[in-house]
């Protein structure tokens, strides 16, 4: 299955901040044999994080995009706002089961704005900043993607003996 992680940080956009969630998102999508056929880097402004989505959506060679910043209550946080109104099908258990793995370590997870959903087959998580959010993010929800992957491509079929 393939994968894209796109970073959304001014910080990071303009080379003065090192990338570290995507690179440690990036490090756990491989680790469990996702190809992660994708990565960018883009500030935090709404268009430029559209713009990437519906570019990797459109095309259906994506199968899960996972976006890591923005989700805080920052004035900058956009990332939310950038996402939702693209999202064809909302998958809010996915992002109620991060928030709750994150506040069994942080309370601050709480504060976590993270959607998720579908837009042309393909599974969009928004991520945390912080290294920290993003993997206990991803590792919270890991083991069902392939699942929700098969579900989108019209893999349905139930194993009987379950």
């Amino acid at each position: 299955m393939k994968a894209a992680v796109i970073t959304i940080s001014d910080g990071c956009f303009h080379e003065k901040k090192e990338d570290t969630s995507g690179r440690a998102l990036h490090q756990i999508l491989t680790k469990n044999k996702w190809v992660v056929a994708v990565t960018r880097i883009v500030p935090d402004k709404i268009p430029p994080i559209q713009k990437q989505i519906l570019e990797l959506t459109d095309h259906g060679e994506i199968d899960l995009i996972i976006t890591t910043g923005g989700t805080g209550l920052g004035p900058r946080d956009v990332t939310p706002e950038a996402v939702a109104p693209l999202l064809e099908k909302e998958v809010a258990g996915l992002a109620e089961l991060m928030r709750l793995r994150g506040v069994e370590s942080t309370e601050f997870a709480a504060l976590s704005r993270s959607v998720a959903g579908v837009r042309n087959r393909t599974l969009i998580l928004s991520l945390p900043g912080s290294p920290k959010g993003a993997t206990q993010s991803l590792q919270a929800v890991l083991k069902v993607l392939p699942h929700a992957i098969d579900l989108l491509q019209g893999r349905t079929e139930h194993d009987s003996s379950s």
